[in-house]
């Protein structure tokens, strides 16, 4: 039985070490074969979807208990062909060097990395419910325009916001949270701008 045991998070000043010197390996051999998104996609699905949802696996991958060699042989029998080889390979290495245990630091780095590149700026969205793909592109094209730089959505979901979202850049907050915009409405009512109350409500938008 594997003993349960805890991933090194990116907030370890270690675990970010470690994640940017894997990073930028990766995102280099990536860059090389043009395969730099889709490599960072997959490792998110690893880090979100996979070790996320199996405990087993990422206890495996953070064990000293485990050799290299099974390492070796999990992830070709789970990712290969799955996984660009790129990434595949990048696993590899880092079973072969007990440094598994990093790979949510290595996919914060190499994200970073990857946006400082391109130029790109990270938007924080969060929303009551998911976004749809229509709606994401609708963000995104929004938020590019406005800021005139590409913008990598990172999206939450907080059902309290009741409806809208709240997206963050750097230190700037827009907020159309529907709850936000019901309290900025109720303390213009209880100010006497019901005339304004009412406009504001009928040509709900944006704001910063």
């Amino acid at each position: 039985m594997i003993e349960p045991i805890k991933h090194e998070t990116v907030l370890d000043p270690g675990a970010e070490q470690v994640g940017k010197i894997y990073a930028r390996a990766l995102i280099g051999a990536a860059d090389s074969a043009g395969v730099a998104d889709e490599v960072l996609n997959q490792l998110s699905v690893l880090v979100d979807d996979c070790l996320a949802n199996n405990e087993k696996l990422c206890a495996a991958f953070a064990s000293p208990r485990i050799d290299e060699a099974e390492k070796s042989r999990v992830i070709d029998r789970l990712f290969a062909g799955k996984f660009h080889p790129v990434l595949v390979n990048l696993l590899k290495i880092m079973g072969k060097r007990g440094r598994l245990g990093y790979v949510a630091a290595v996919r914060t780095a190499a994200n970073e990395i990857h946006d400082e590149v391109l130029g790109r700026v990270v938007a924080q969205v969060t929303t009551a419910i998911a976004m749809d793909e229509t709606s994401r592109t609708m963000v995104i094209n929004r938020l590019e325009a406005s800021l005139g730089k590409k913008v990598r959505l990172r999206e939450t979901v907080n059902p309290d916001l009741i409806g809208g979202m709240v997206v963050r850049v750097g230190d700037t907050v827009y907020d159309s949270s529907v709850a936000n915009q019901i309290d900025k409405m109720a303390r213009k009512a209880r100010a006497g701008f019901s005339r304004e109350l009412l406009k504001r409500f009928d040509s709900f938008s944006l704001t910063k």
